[in-house]
């Protein structure tokens, strides 16, 4: 990328006055906005990516299963004998941890270009690794002797994790830039709910491709080598036809504003978009970058260094490192609670027909309304009441479901395991009722525009490291004493780390019916603090 000379022209230049004026009236208007078509199309093009997301994490949990059938060759723990139709627990961890640890490598590296290159420049570009990767896995298969299907699938899994993990701090971030205030919360949790609809199509695809296979699987196991990649392999449609549009969306004008410093342009950009939903930018239009902050290791160490900015950080980071903590660690095992829970079917069909009736009600029962209901008061209630609530609820149930487990599920029949799926459909509710939602949201709002995306980017990887410790944790523990004997003690261990939830969400602020500047700490009647020199606009 080349960029003329300044030229020092007086009659271009503007006063700082007149600059700060222009910025401060263009922000207003998408503060101010009225709710509009524009904004539901944001939500379709951001939210499709939550849903291919949720799609591909959570399906893993039913594929698992299936692997197990066409690949496994595990013992029952303990014997050394018996080989039982599963992978082992190597193999189900690297399975499982794969995504998130790719994740956490792509909310990192995307939340940084993000705010380096711009949001537009991004986005697209981590559905494309999506789609790649998950059509790789569908196509992936085993060598002679020198690679295994299982070792395959972990690798594509990893590269789709990185795409995943981009959409994170670019979906959260382009939502609430481009979103009013009013209505910012609303906007941005029907984007994030849309993993609650791509858990419960993974779970409903699943069931209808089981029951399309119910006569070869009850002729031959090894059907299901066709079952896991229709299944996994469909996580590509959703995103394909995602991809346009994403690759289409206008810039954001607060980046165009703040960092590319050009707020002549994005003023414009506001009254397009606003106006029409469309926006252009003139390759030969006068380029005039204001001085204004810009990012800068100086800068962010400055920035970051301000006791409350390190704080709240700190505090968006921790809440989504806790909570994800019980997310992960439950639901991408949760075929295998729901194994413990009701007991294995030797008969191939039933017993994968009964996982995934059961993750379909977990998602209707938990999952989806959970979304919702934080939809309909979080603009009211504000963000740190709806995650205080969540933290503390789900740390009264873990520790209620922990201690009664045995008796529930092992000593009280029939009756005994439905209270105790009713209290883990109720977890599930309250993960998504408070903090799951939240802590996408509060960093998503919380950082000046410079850092938005990066800081994003880091509170979710925070997220995606507690993920990776609860799956090596539950894959290390849950069979102590015996097939799924420890998992009451796990239960309330993620009590414990949700007690903790509640502490880290005393260092957020509340952001609700609050700019996004006034959140950000810093003064923006004096954010523009020099006049722009006149410039061609940047070529690539």
């Amino acid at each position: 990328m080349t960029v003329s000379s300044p030229v020092n022209d007086d009659a271009g230049l503007q006063d700082v006055g007149v600059v700060n004026k222009t910025r401060v009236a263009a922000l207003a208007e998408i503060d101010q906005a009225d709710f509009s078509w524009f904004h539901v199309k944001v939500c379709m093009v951001a939210g499709v990516g939550f849903f291919t997301d949720a799609y591909d994490i959570f399906a893993i949990s039913i594929a698992s299963t299936m692997l197990g059938y066409a690949y496994g060759n595990a013992t029952v723990p303990g014997t050394g004998t018996k080989p039982l139709h599963m992978l082992d627990a190597r193999q189900d961890l690297g399975i499982k941890v794969a995504t998130p640890v790719g994740t956490l490598v792509g909310q990192l590296l995307f939340g940084w270009l993000a705010d380096m290159v711009g949001r537009k420049r991004m986005y697209g570009l981590e559905l494309i690794i999506i789609i790649i990767a998950t059509f790789g896995q569908a196509l992936g298969g085993s060598g002679l002797r020198a690679v295994n299907v299982i070792h395959v699938l972990i690798v594509w899994r990893v590269i789709m994790g990185v795409g995943i993990g981009g959409d994170y701090p670019l979906s959260a971030v382009i939502s609430s830039e481009f979103s009013s205030t009013r209505i910012r919360g609303r906007l941005m949790t029907a984007v994030f709910a849309n993993q609650g609809w791509g858990q419960f199509v993974a779970s409903l695809v699943a069931l209808i491709i089981i029951v399309a296979y119910k006569d070869a699987l009850e002729r031959e196991t090894t059907y299901v080598d066709y079952m896991w990649r229709l299944l996994i392999g469909l996580g590509c449609v959703p995103g394909a036809i995602a991809l346009y549009f994403r690759l289409t969306i206008p810039e954001t004008p607060r980046f165009t504003m703040d960092v590319e410093r050009n707020v002549k342009q994005a003023a414009q950009d506001v009254e397009n978009f606003l106006a029409t939903g469309s926006y252009y930018v003139d390759p030969d239009a006068v380029y005039e970058p204001a001085q204004a902050p810009r990012a800068t290791r100086r800068d962010f160490g400055s920035y970051f260094s301000k006791r409350e900015n390190l704080l709240l950080l700190v505090g968006t980071a921790y809440s989504w490192f806790a909570l994800d903590m019980a997310f992960y660690g439950l639901s991408l095992n949760s075929s295998k609670v729901l194994e413990i829970i009701l007991g294995a079917n030797s008969n191939a069909f039933k017993n994968l027909y009964q996982i995934a009736v059961g993750n379909v009600i977990l998602s209707v029962a938990g999952y989806i309304p959970g979304y919702w209901a934080t939809f309909l008061v979080i603009d009211r209630w504000g963000r740190k009441p709806v995650q205080l609530m969540g933290f503390v609820m789900l740390t009264v149930l873990f520790i209620v479901m922990g201690a009664a487990y045995d008796k529930m599920v092992n000593h009280s029949g029939v009756a005994g395991q439905r209270a105790f799926v009713f209290l883990y459909c109720l977890a599930n509710f309250f993960q998504n009722f408070g903090p799951n939602t939240t802590t996408f949201i509060v960093p998503g709002e919380a950082f000046p525009t410079r850092y938005r995306s990066t800081a994003h980017g880091i509170s979710a990887a925070s997220g995606k490291l507690g993920a990776i410790v609860s799956q090596v944790g539950f894959a290390k523990m849950i069979d102590i004493g015996g097939q799924g004997a420890f998992f009451g003690h796990l239960l309330e261990i993620l009590a414990f780390f949700m007690l903790t939830g509640v502490f880290s969400t005393l260092l957020i602020k509340e952001t609700n019916q609050k700019t996004l500047e006034d959140i950000s700490n810093e003064r923006q009647d004096q954010f523009v603090t020099g006049t722009p020199l006149r410039q061609q606009r940047p070529k690539d």
